[in-house]
């Protein structure tokens, strides 16, 4: 039987920075990678999919690196049915003290066919084989059978039974193009809890994909089914509509605990400043509508909802907003607030830099604070997740002209930008352009740096805060190439805050261009 599902136990396997980079803009450094790394330990997450090392170098250094950090959660690597893919995982995390290696081959029909070319039985000899060889380097070893929402379910009970013999002690049954209902998904996982046989423990999870808006129903139906691992990503990012998201799952079970009788070891108080620090890292914005993380998520308009929060909260919500992470108290600060009120503050916010990280927060919010009036919790949250650009570019200054009215000898260009950016640490370099307003002549500036055309296309501002001095945080989706890249920034100048999101996604297409090594396009579970 499987172990875990006599009790409650639930552990959550992150995937953000494996399924959830394969999100379209959604690519991160090394230097990214390692900060939500933290992220996701602090929230208490129980496995980390740290990436596919034999993707790229790059991919395995970042994997290597996550396994050095010394972190409480298990680290694991993506590896297909071959052996070199998994000598790579193995590589990676050899200076890890909590390493699993997560193996997959593809099951269903179409997959065998038009994919793999293999029988049935090729299939399975490739799994064990992979499992096999594994083993030694591996304290664990999962295997995934990817597209096991379309596959037999007799042939997948088949291909389970064999990787349990072999080795493997997890099994994973990703719905890889989010096929399955919750009723389907949850007759699937009762016949494999029923069906397979190990004398030894094992667990069965679940991995959703969200293109019928299913993922995190599927998830919570597999749960009731005999899984024991959900496979999730912060705000649910992933391929094409995404992933199960990890804070609604896990506040699902949280919330209706008299109906699941399940629980995690996630610190729930994490999970909105984690959604943020991966928000800012990938540039991907979070809906306002999103569940427990989204901007209205405690939001009451309604004049009956609002007199029904004022007579009891409960009347309109189901969870404590301090239960996730989301402060309720506003403007406290401002530039006469010292040292230990800031550090209260960023207690309240869940915010928990080290000494060094508190002086330079601390310093940053002294400078905030002389140009607005007052500085709210959302100014404060901006500060610590900072500025992302890891070069090669950096701003150094912009200058802007403006011309108006119907004299105007240059009707077409009512406004002209030179840009001063460093490049590596250089002396400053000059771009000028023009536009029909600043923003537009810094964006044609900008243009200047690369030899490939930068499309544009979104672009959002927006106030993160109270007040006419509030700052404002510019949101980019932008395609150079055949590559997609989302950024965004905040300043209390909008025009500079445009222009940091699209040095950051010019940033971003450069070193994807200087570490592009070709990645494996084997379609991952």
């Amino acid at each position: 039987m499987n172990k875990h599902a006599a009790d409650g136990r639930v552990f959550i396997f992150d995937t953000t920075l494996r399924d959830g980079e394969q999100s379209p803009g959604c690519s991160m450094t090394l230097k990214e990678k390692l900060r939500v790394a933290s992220a996701l330990d602090t929230l208490g997450v129980d496995i980390i999919e740290a990436g596919f090392p034999a993707a790229s170098d790059g991919d395995s250094r970042a994997v290597a690196a996550i396994a050095g950090l010394g972190l409480k959660a298990t680290i694991c690597g993506l590896a297909r049915c071959h052996f070199p893919d998994i000598d790579a995982v193995a590589d990676a995390l050899r200076d890890c003290d909590r390493r699993r290696l997560h193996v997959f081959i593809a099951t269903s029909p179409l997959h065998r066919e038009y994919k793999l070319k293999m029988s049935p039985d090729e299939v399975i000899q490739r799994a064990v084989a992979a499992i096999e060889h594994g083993r030694p380097a591996f304290q664990s070893i999962e295997f995934s059978a990817e597209d096991a929402g379309r596959t037999e379910k007799e042939f997948l009970l088949q291909v389970f039974q064999a990787a349990l013999d072999a080795g493997a002690r997890v099994l994973n049954v990703p719905d890889t193009v989010g096929y399955l209902t919750p009723a389907e998904i949850g007759k699937l996982f009762k016949y494999l809890h029923e069906g397979l046989r190990c004398r030894e423990a094992f667990t069965l999870s679940c991995h959703c994909h969200d293109d019928l808006g299913l993922a995190v129903a599927n998830s919570l139906s597999a749960l009731e089914h005999g899984a024991r691992q959900v496979e999730c990503t912060v705000n649910g990012i992933g391929e094409r509509a995404g992933n199960c998201s990890l804070e609604e799952v896990v506040m699902a079970l949280n919330t209706r605990a008299d109906r699941f009788g399940l629980n995690t070891a996630i610190d729930t108080r994490q999970l909105y400043p984690a959604s943020r620090v991966v928000s800012s890292v990938t540039g991907n914005m979070v809906p306002p509508n999103k569940a427990i993380v989204g901007a209205n998520a405690f939001a009451h308009e309604s004049g009956i909802h609002q007199d029904g929060m004022l007579k009891h909260r409960q009347a309109y919500e189901i969870i404590d907003p301090t239960d996730v992470g989301i402060s309720e108290s506003q403007l406290v600060l401002g530039k006469h607030s010292g040292r230990h009120a800031f550090r209260q503050r960023l207690e309240t916010l869940n915010i928990q830099p080290d000494d060094v990280g508190f002086e330079a927060l601390f310093k940053a919010f002294k400078q905030l604070a002389d140009q607005k009036k007052y500085v709210y919790d959302e100014d404060i949250e901006a500060l610590w997740l900072g500025d992302n650009q890891d070069g090669p570019w950096r701003l150094w200054a912009i200058n802007i002209e403006t011309e108006a009215g119907v004299e105007s000898r240059n009707p077409r260009h009512k406004a002209s930008a030179t840009v001063r950016l460093l490049h590596h640490g250089a002396a400053p370099r000059s771009f000028r352009g023009s536009g029909d307003g600043p923003v537009n002549a810094v964006f044609n500036a900008l243009r200047q740096t690369v030899d490939e055309n930068i499309e544009l296309m979104d672009f959002v501002v927006k106030s993160i805060s109270a007040g006419d001095d509030a700052q404002g945080q510019a949101s980019i989706k932008a395609s150079i190439g055949r590559n997609q890249y989302q950024s965004n920034s905040t300043s209390t100048d909008i025009v500079e805050a445009s222009a940091l999101a699209l040095i950051n996604v010019i940033n971003r297409h450069l070193r994807n261009q200087e570490t592009d090594c070709g990645q494996p396009q084997a379609q991952r579970a």
